[in-house]
């Protein structure tokens, strides 16, 4: 087995298409499929589903993927410790994050990565929701993920990095936009724009189950899965949205947030990665975390 049929098998199980795949490691797509086969050969089995339309992971696929990565961090590891006598912090760290969710939390752990260790490269990919970002975790194809509390049963390790209680995004010449705040069961009627629930976001459980408490269920009319196109259709008067305080401060200019009356519903943004993971430079960014996002007090 070599190293380069594991690239091809990564590529092509990240991108489910052999002609992307191909065209990320600068390949023809004939000597790709050769290098799969050649790997399911060795192997044994079948890796992927393949269909004139589509490419799918077969289950050996799924059960191989997270070892696959781990080929690829021990070989980082072995270059992460010839420097490590140095001294230097050096390396790449993958985060995911959902996307304006993020945005009091992110932007100071990255920056202080970059003060602190300038030789670390950080790999970000948003749009990661929360089941996506654990599932990703325990595949081994993230390092850190923000998620929201609480998340299903996992080896994942999380810790709480923020609280902040949700309220209402409105189009600017709603009826209630102009209140100081207001009750959740105003919005009774209203259509709803969410993140989709099949993503697994920890923001529309909330959402929901907010909505539940105030006596309605809500009328979903959208769901898209980036939170700042959610604003966006907000200020383009397509509907109403649920979000965390923290997106008061980033509208858009057709938007405004208002706070909801009674016992607030919180959104707890949290950091989750696996202790397992063996990574010096992984180590060395949660501990830095824990300077520039500190647990808050409940």
């Amino acid at each position: 087995m070599e190293i380069r049929w594991l690239e091809a098998f990564v590529a092509v199980a990240e991108e489910l298409h052999f002609g992307r795949a191909a065209a990320r490691l600068r390949l023809a797509q004939s000597p790709l499929s050769q290098t799969i086969r050649k790997l399911e050969k060795e192997l044994g089995t079948t890796l992927f589903d393949r269909s004139t339309r589509s490419v799918a992971l077969t289950p050996a696929g799924h059960a191989f993927l997270p070892h696959a990565h781990r080929v690829f961090e021990e070989l980082e590891l072995g270059r992460q410790a010839t420097r490590a006598t140095s001294g230097v912090v050096y390396g790449t760290v993958s985060i995911g994050f959902s996307g304006a969710l993020n945005h009091l939390t992110l932007p100071p752990l990255t920056r202080a990565v970059r003060q602190r260790y300038p030789e670390v490269q950080l790999s970000l990919t948003g749009r990661v929701m929360t089941r996506d970002g654990v599932e990703q975790l325990e595949q081994g194809g993230l390092d850190i993920a923000f998620v929201g509390l609480p998340i299903d049963p996992s080896p994942v390790r999380t810790r709480l990095i923020g609280r902040e209680p949700l309220g209402a995004a409105l189009p600017i010449d709603h009826p209630l936009a102009r209140e100081r705040d207001i009750d959740l069961a105003d919005l009774a009627d209203e259509g709803f724009i969410t993140t989709p629930a099949a993503t697994g976001s920890a923001l529309q459980e909330l959402a929901m189950q907010a909505c539940v408490k105030a006596g309605f269920r809500p009328r979903v009319i959208q769901e898209i899965t980036d939170p700042y196109m959610i604003l966006t259709l907000v200020s383009a008067g397509v509907g109403v949205a649920l979000m965390s305080s923290g997106v008061a401060g980033i509208m858009p200019s057709a938007a405004v947030f208002v706070p909801l009356r009674g016992e607030p519903t919180y959104m707890d943004h949290a950091l989750a990665w696996l202790d397992d993971n063996p990574s010096p430079v992984l180590k060395a960014v949660l501990d830095l975390a824990e300077e520039v996002l500190p647990t808050p007090k409940r």
